[in-house]
């Protein structure tokens, strides 16, 4: 039997199998075989090679538009934009990653059209398991859909979690340290709604015989999973409904109307990018000299020094002595800090190096 025939059974038992207390351990470790099954077989997809997408990120973050084919997201690539993705009224009108770049309040925000995504993309329908592997980039996702399929939304979703993209979450709360000997050690710093038979179930599952293991949330077992895995990604997202000038619906709550075509509320999806990308502004301070105000450095919330390094030159980390910082995220003005100094919103920055 096959890989693909076995998840296609473990899929249907799992359909089959009533979840209680009783259950709980059979279907926790059901889901880890599949989990790993899934594993396998995307590493026996990517041996084969075949045609790839690839995401060449620029400016200060990447967001990425994710949709079926047909609901407008080229449109509102160039409109908010000003780039040349082809506009088409067919279906997989764009067929490679198409980037524009949209600048606001000194951000420089990348936006990318990739190809659309259908039902099964991520079993591999219309290249999905390419395109998904391309998305998995981002800094951020825009869903979008159109008036007309609003039950699109749903369906992304679902297909962006089958390709191990968490929407909106963070990572689990977990830490597992491997050990030669000694069994499995559960400690939990919050009450747990699973109990330790399936945790060990899972774990066995993926050879996990021997390990002290921290929860520190109160851990379902598709987290717990994930926390295994640890290739699992964590991407903030907006959702869009494009094309309100056609019809009248009722938008899913959260989700932000628009018309690219007629430039409806796109101010509005702006702004409201911007606040979801959470960015912070560190203004640099040369030594000896006065900040620059007028160009702040845009980074992400938490950033550290490091990366503001890494940012600037690709030697300033190997070259880096030690940096002192005024504002919100130190104790007394110009402190002295390492590589690892987390920084906050409006920060002054100098970097002193060899």
């Amino acid at each position: 039997m096959d890989i693909a025939e076995q998840i296609r059974q473990l899929e249907e038992e799992i359909k089959r199998t009533p979840y209680n207390k009783a259950t709980e351990h059979h279907i926790g470790r059901l889901k880890a075989k599949l989990a790993r099954l899934k594993e396998e077989a995307e590493k026996q997809r990517k041996k084969t090679g075949g045609q790839t997408f690839s995401i060449k990120k620029e400016g200060d973050a990447t967001v990425v538009l994710v949709g079926f084919p047909s609901v407008g997201k080229s449109t509102l690539l160039n409109t908010l934009t000003g780039a040349k993705s082809e506009v088409g009224s067919y279906d997989f009108t764009t067929l490679k990653p198409v980037p524009g770049m949209l600048e606001y309040k000194g951000a420089r925000i990348q936006i990318i059209d990739v190809p659309g995504l259908v039902e099964g993309a991520s079993k591999g329908r219309g290249r999905g398991k390419e395109v998904i592997s391309a998305i998995r980039t981002a800094d951020m996702i825009l869903i979008v859909t159109d008036v007309f399929n609003i039950h699109h939304i749903d369906i992304l979703k679902k297909e962006l979690y089958e390709g191990g993209i968490r929407l909106d979450q963070t990572p689990p709360d977990v830490v597992i340290k491997k050990k030669e000997r000694g069994g499995i050690k559960i400690t939990s710093t919050v009450p747990l709604s699973i109990d330790e038979q399936t945790i060990m179930e899972i774990l066995r599952e993926y050879r996990i015989h021997n390990a002290d293991v921290l929860i520190r949330e109160d851990i379902t077992i598709e987290r717990l999973i994930d926390a295994i895995l640890g290739n699992r990604v964590y991407i903030p997202s907006l959702t869009v409904v494009n094309k309100i000038d056609l019809m009248e619906v009722e938008i899913p709550e959260g989700a932000i109307p628009v018309s690219a075509e007629k430039r409806i509320n796109l101010d509005l999806l702006v702004e409201k990018i911007y606040k979801k990308l959470d960015f912070i502004r560190i203004y640099l301070k040369p030594p000896g000299s006065k900040p620059d105000y007028n160009e702040p450095l845009i980074m992400r919330r938490g950033a550290k020094v490091e990366d503001v390094c890494r940012r600037l030159h690709r030697d300033m980390v190997e070259n880096f002595k030690y940096a002192r910082v005024w504002g919100k995220s130190v104790k007394f003005k110009g402190q002295r800090v390492g590589l690892d100094h987390v920084l906050e919103d409006e920060d002054i920055l100098t970097i002193y190096s060899r």
